[in-house]
């Protein structure tokens, strides 16, 4: 390993950012009081941030320095996860916690950025990384009026960080990196994708090329499909006039569920860097077989909420909720069969699926193995299917449990299920970072790992694109399936096709 290249630092998480100012846009909002003010306090409570640096938010709210100090520690006291809240380290945080008011189509509100910017030149080093943290409408005014005031270039390093949505569909996405482009190089837009920096997810890479027990399991030959779930419990949360113009496809399965499929899935990288890295995923995005017109039917499937019970308590279908059109079309549900057009995968299936109202909020991916090729035991002794499981568990609890058979005591040869189980919290018995401390200590350091880059959204939407073409062509009888349940029964028919089963998680 070459001293002093952080790209290959096995210890990514123990590294220092540099110093640097960050700026959020969007600073009122509630990703920023949730997520990304929480985490900036964890790192400078893990010590992670330099003394020297400089955080400011910017909203269209008129404030004070002070009044949003205020404001934000209202906001870290309630949702810091699994963190002590303390004083002194706050008042030592909020020094470096300033505020700009302005609107994103003022070209003066930038200059006057710059300018505040500028007082701080010589403690941050001239570096800046700015967070789009607003509406996806907002991207190209922020980063035009960034190069205008010529706050895109200048002394030290410039990043910006985009949140999802990367477009609303190909030709957008396709735009939107174009207008990135013009001001920003690709090598200094950080796309963010808040999954791949779960824990568990790059634990995906460790537990696959780290491990010699499992990596030559990995293939067609040994795993008979894999399925990828990601259920809500909750419904739209108010959120449904947003929510109707984005859709489960679109929110999760074109973004998250893709790229956690190609860390499941993409071959082995040279090495540990981040654009090898990168490359092998887009690799495998690319190696998607898209849809036919004729496989869409049986291949993609649509699901809307209706009104259901859960607990005794009576729950609204997506049309009942506020602002959403009583004859709405939008999908609360997506499932979709993937085939990955290469030796490894040819031939397996990867079946998806996200929802919401469903009856637990879970997200995990389960690898289901062949079956022995000549059982010795009688049917009577185990019922049900392959025995050999393997779940990666993402949320709510991080960990890895290996399901097998086993002998049962007592006379006889019969068998059940028994697994053995890898949970993070009680393995480590130390907490486990969140995603977007991990992200934007990267990103402040310069590790593009766990980012999406350009080609990769690319793929991705070249995957879907045909689904959401033929969905916004055909009118679907929805709602059709309970609130409280696990979606349609055409997502059970989907994979019926090929005698397998949803996995109940």
């Amino acid at each position: 390993m070459a001293e002093g290249n952080p790209f290959q630092d096995p210890l990514r998480f123990e590294r220092r950012a540099p110093p640097c100012a960050v700026v959020i846009f969007g600073a009122n909002g509630d990703l920023t009081k949730r997520k990304l003010l929480p985490a900036l306090y964890r790192l400078a409570y893990e010590r992670r941030l330099p003394a020297g640096y400089v955080i400011y938010g910017n909203s269209r709210t008129e404030m004070s320095d002070d009044d949003y100090r205020a404001r934000m520690k209202v906001a870290v006291k309630q949702f810091l996860e699994d963190s002590p809240f303390e004083e002194s380290l706050w008042e030592e945080f909020a020094r470096g916690l300033y505020y700009v008011p302005g609107d994103l189509q003022d070209k003066g509100f930038y200059t006057t950025l710059a300018e505040r910017l500028a007082q701080h030149e010589a403690q941050t080093a001239g570096n800046i990384l700015f967070y789009l943290s607003t509406q996806p409408s907002h991207y190209e005014p922020v980063v035009q009026g960034l190069d205008a005031a010529g706050l895109s270039r200048g002394k030290g390093w410039r990043r910006v960080v985009v949140e999802k949505p990367f477009g609303y569909d190909l030709h957008s996405a396709r735009q939107l990196n174009e207008k990135l482009q013009q001001v920003f190089p690709e090598q200094e837009i950080y796309r963010i994708d808040h999954y791949l920096g779960k824990e568990t997810v790059q634990n995906v890479l460790a537990f696959r090329f780290a491990n010699g027990i499992f990596e030559p399991l990995w293939n067609r030959r040994y795993i008979n499909h894999v399925q990828v779930t990601a259920a809500e419990s909750i419904g739209v949360e108010g959120r449904g006039g947003y929510y109707q113009g984005s859709g489960a496809l679109r929110d999760m399965i074109q973004n998250h569920l893709l790229q956690v499929m190609a860390t499941i899935a993409m071959e082995p990288s040279a090495m540990f860097e981040p654009n090898a890295v990168r490359d092998e995923r887009a690799k495998l995005l690319r190696s998607i077989r898209p849809l036919k017109e004729e496989e869409l039917c049986t291949h993609a499937v649509k699901g809307q909420y209706g009104p259901g019970r859960i607990g005794g308590q009576d729950l609204p279908g997506f049309r009942q909720e506020p602002g959403v059109d009583p004859e709405s079309q939008t999908d609360t549900y997506a499932a979709a069969t993937f085939f990955v057009d290469n030796w490894r995968w040819a031939g397996v299936p990867f079946y998806i699926r996200t929802g919401k109202r469903m009856p637990k909020r879970v997200t995990d991916i389960a690898i289901h193995f062949n079956s022995a090729p000549l059982s010795i035991f009688t049917r009577d002794n185990h019922q049900g299917p392959s025995p050999n499981l393997l779940i990666i568990r993402i949320q709510p609890e991080e960990g890895i449990s290996l399901r097998f058979l086993s002998k049962n005591p007592g006379g006889g040869m019969r068998l059940r299920p028994v697994s053995m189980d890898f949970n993070y919290g009680s393995s480590f018995g130390v907490r486990t970072p969140t995603a977007y401390e991990t992200l934007l200590l990267d990103a402040i350091t310069g590790d593009a790992t766990l980012y999406t880059r350009q080609d990769m959204v690319d793929a991705s939407w070249q995957v879907v694109q045909p689904i959401l073409d033929q969905w916004a062509n055909t009118k679907f009888d929805l709602p059709n399936y309970e609130a409280g349940t696990w979606g349609p029964q055409c997502s059970e028919d989907m994979l019926a096709r090929r005698g397998h089963t949803w996995r109940i998680p």
